[in-house]
């Protein structure tokens, strides 16, 4: 079947998602500096932060280069009216041919509240029914009980734990969980019920 995507913005009950844009950098930069305690323990990139606002604009920049290049798909997470950053995210091919991973940060300010639940439905959504692969997944470290809640509650499929396959800030290996959906199991997942609509490069409803 023929790919509908990508979608470049995503709109779901409380969020938008969308292709982030060089003029998002302040935005960006204010929800990272005001996170960094929260992620530092579990985002590797963390640790190369504060960066200056040239330095996201230059980032930025290169997410929209890729994404443009249907390359990697790497979105902003932004409250409805988009006057806040609320997190990032993303759909990432790094996983092999007719898959994508799913990936998510959230603001410290905004954490359980069901926002990265909500996104990840919306976006394993996006992967089954626009990209059209077969298999969508999401990695965590296994220590990480709040982002592994999250494949679990939207029925993933723990497949396994791997030893020593990410490297951290401190160049230590560390364990990664393995979750996955496969096609066949999409239509009876709390992804599939998720109600969202979804735009493509030029606002034509793809969703």
């Amino acid at each position: 079947m023929e790919k509908l995507g990508p979608a470049y913005r995503i709109e779901t009950q409380r969020l938008v998602l969308r292709c982030w844009n060089p003029i998002d950098a302040p935005l960006l930069k204010s929800a990272v500096d005001q996170s960094l305690d929260h992620l530092r323990p579990w985002m590797p990139w963390a640790h190369e932060e504060p960066q200056s606002l040239q330095q996201k604009i230059d980032l930025l920049r290169r997410f929209r280069s890729q994404f443009d290049r249907s390359e990697n798909f790497i979105y902003g997470i932004f409250s409805s009216d988009e006057q806040f950053v609320l997190g990032g995210t993303g759909l990432h091919p790094r996983i092999g041919k007719e898959a994508l991973e799913v990936g998510y940060w959230i603001h410290a300010n905004y954490i359980n509240q069901g926002l990265a639940t909500e996104v990840a439905a919306a976006l394993t959504k996006v992967a089954f029914e626009l990209e059209q692969v077969d298999r969508v997944e999401i990695h965590c470290d296994p220590t990480n009980l709040g982002s592994a809640a999250i494949p679990k509650k939207l029925k993933f499929i723990h497949e396994a734990t791997l030893g020593r396959r990410v490297e951290d800030q401190q160049q230590q290996k560390r364990d990664s969980m393995i979750w996955s959906m496969f096609a066949d199991m999409y239509p009876k997942s709390p992804a599939a019920q998720i109600q969202i609509e979804a735009f493509d490069a030029i606002g034509q409803k793809l969703l």
